[in-house]
């Protein structure tokens, strides 16, 4: 892979002089040598940006075609030790007509040429005046003595890694209902490239980017935009070198208009292939790729890391509008869901185990959603909550204060005589603090539930979130056991802020309460309390922690990266919050147990999904029970 598929772009637009070849083209070298020695493997530069694309009438003349193509000699001779995959803009004249084209060039040569197929003649364009629209088939054309490949259907190819595939096309191209990147990327290019001379008016720039972002997340690629700017004439139009970098719907680097210059991104093309593979059985249908030729080029692999930035919690929006909707829709979701459940099963009551922790207290804020939708009384949620070996005063006083702030039954059930009982009957020592001990208290727990459901014409939420199917950190038949279970798709880090929403939505004593259940940590509360009454079983000093393993999993499942590259984000991302030592620890931890506790996940209750991750095997997870985790556990070595 290079550098773990990540695929060093730039677009950038120089200075030129309109009919000044030279100029243009010392410009032109000038920046893609700076883009080189930043480590770009793949530069682009502005439509027509060699002669300029306000030439009008001047590209009937020859003299401007003669130093055009001399221009580009000049140009390989100047580039024949820059490795870079470079695309510049250039008129050229084939059997007599004359294309608008992106002349490919890599290592002093010229390797393809792509000619623009969608000449706009509106407004203030006037292209066909000068240009004839590319041909359907490709053909050679006739560079300085050397016949190059022409047309439209070219995808340029690493010649050292397949993942590393580029096509172009050019401005108007898409701009239109049907641009040729559309078969460019069904043929397989995963960058495509738009050689572009967009000239500014008001509006104009959010329209540009929107258009730029979602040909990205339609096509399943990295986008690379480059416009013209200051230097094209401005007899009737503005340029303002408006560039766009975006990779799957998000723009990933953008230039200020106005401003000449060279901007850089890291477009993800592991990223790019694993999402075209998940989705391959209508992403690559009804496209006719036939005829297309793959041209061989080198690029260098840049030295040192990648400059691309990663979220620390990639379920969490990062800004804190988008976070607020985000949790306010996820919220509606979990409800939405319940409500549909409760509907037709026409459940009286709704059963919630209430432990004083983030989980129980997202469930039952979520019922009570549900049950206001439905015109139900609260009173129809018992809440249950069950002291045992392990309970402290603290999450117990939470317990209480919660149901009585949301109006809902509750309900006491000390659980100890009869998990005693229980030891008995099964011939266990209560001072064996076995996995026995602890897995018995959760299983009467949900007997508890299970029976109270039954008794009252209800059902049994469950509680358990993401996180914790994919560590599959719960007791088996256990709290994994539930009726519906409105968290399953939530992952840890983004429970957190869905509570604390609601609790600033809700305020007074309920806001309390919630407050005090967020500033709790995170336990099962299955072992006892220390000496100080405090809790004892921390889960995060067990499993590792949960911003580490929602992190693990967003980008192994949601992405399909390989340990070895999760590992190197991961580094990245939290160097100087965890050493490199603990990240490598719980991240084998992390696949170990995905890989044993798959049973659990087999067979979990019914659940919304409100992510793009989750891990019901009746959507989106499919995975046999006992696969061997080796191989991914070697990859981290």
């Amino acid at each position: 892979m290079i550098r773990h598929g990540f695929i060093k772009v730039c677009s950038a637009t120089c200075e030129i002089k309109v009919a000044d070849t030279l100029f243009n083209a010392n410009s032109i070298i000038k920046s893609a040598e700076e883009a080189a020695k930043n480590g770009a493997q793949v530069i682009v530069f502005p439509e027509l940006c060699v002669c300029g694309y306000t030439c009008g009438d001047l590209f009937n003349q020859r003299i401007l075609l003669e130093k055009v193509l001399d221009a580009i000699s000049y140009l390989c001779e100047k580039l024949k030790n820059n490795n870079s995959l470079i695309f510049v803009g250039a008129p050229l004249e084939k059997n007599g007509r004359l294309y608008n084209c992106a002349v490919a060039i890599n290592g002093g040569k010229v390797i393809g040429v792509v000619p623009k197929t969608y000449l706009p003649t509106y407004g203030e364009f006037y292209e066909s005046r000068h240009f004839t629209p590319a041909e359907d088939k490709n053909s050679t054309i006739d560079i300085n003595g050397e016949q190059v490949v022409f047309g439209t259907q070219i995808i340029f190819e690493h010649s050292g890694e397949k993942l590393f595939t580029v096509a172009a096309e050019i401005c108007e191209d898409l701009w239109i209902p049907c641009s040729p990147s559309i078969k460019h990327a069904a043929a397989g290019a995963n960058i495509i490239v738009n050689l572009s001379c967009s000239d500014e008016i008001a509006g104009k720039a959010e329209y540009r980017r929107d258009l730029v972002k979602m040909q990205s997340a339609k096509l399943l690629c990295g986008y690379v935009y480059s416009d013209a700017g200051d230097g094209e004439s401005t007899t009737d139009m503005v340029f303002a070198g408006h560039n766009l970098i975006c990779e799957n719907g998000t723009v990933l680097a953008e230039s200020e208009l106005f401003k000449n210059g060279l901007i850089y991104a890291d477009i993800d093309a592991d990223k790019l292939e694993g999402e075209r593979r998940r989705c391959s059985n209508t992403f690559f249908s009804g496209a006719d790729v036939s005829g297309y030729e793959r041209v061989k080029f080198t690029a260098d692999i840049p030295e040192g890391d990648i400059d691309r930035t990663f979220p620390k919690q990639p379920f969490v929006p990062a800004d804190g509008k988008s976070l607020s909707e985000r949790t306010e829709l996820i919220l509606s979701l979990q409800s939405q869901g319940l409500v549909k459940r409760l509907k037709h099963t026409n459940a009286r009551t709704a059963v919630i185990g209430i432990s004083g922790g983030l989980d129980s207290a997202l469930a039952l804020l979520v019922t009570c959603r549900a049950f206001d939708t439905l015109k139900k009384d609260r009173k129809d949620i018992i809440a249950i909550t069950m002291p045992g070996f392990g309970t402290t005063g603290k999450t117990l006083t939470s317990s209480v204060n919660l149901i009585e702030a949301v109006g809902a039954t509750f309900k006491k059930v000390d659980i100890s005589p009869s998990v005693l009982q229980h030891f008995k009957d099964i011939g266990h020592d209560s001072e064996v603090l076995d996995v026995t001990y602890e897995n018995s208290q959760a299983r009467m727990r949900t007997m508890i539930l299970m029976d109270t459901a039954n008794k009252t014409g209800g059902m049994v939420i469950g509680t358990g979130d993401l996180s914790e199917l994919a560590l599959g950190w719960a007791t088996y038949n256990g709290d994994h056991m539930s009726m519906y279970a409105v968290n399953s798709s939530v992952p840890k880090t983004l429970v957190q802020h869905l509570i604390r929403h609601e609790a600033q939505k809700l305020g007074g004593k309920t806001e309390e309460v919630l407050t005090a259940i967020l500033n709790t940590d995170i336990s099962p509360e299955l072992l006892p309390p220390d000496k100080s009454g405090k809790i004892s079983q921390k889960t995060e000093d067990i499993v590792g922690p949960y911003i580490l393993h929602d992190f693990f999993l967003y980008y192994s499942v949601r992405w399909g990266f390989t340990p070895e590259k999760v590992r190197y984000i991961a580094h990245k991302t939290f160097e100087g919050d965890f050493s490199f030592e603990e990240i490598d620890k719980w991240l084998k931890n992390f696949y170990r147990r995905f890989f044993a506790q798959q049973f659990k996940r087999s067979c979990i209750p019914d659940g919304v999904k409100v992510g793009s991750v989750t891990l019901s095997p009746r959507s989106d997870w499919r995975m046999p029970s006992d696969v061997s985790p080796v191989d991914w556990l070697d990859d981290i070595k």
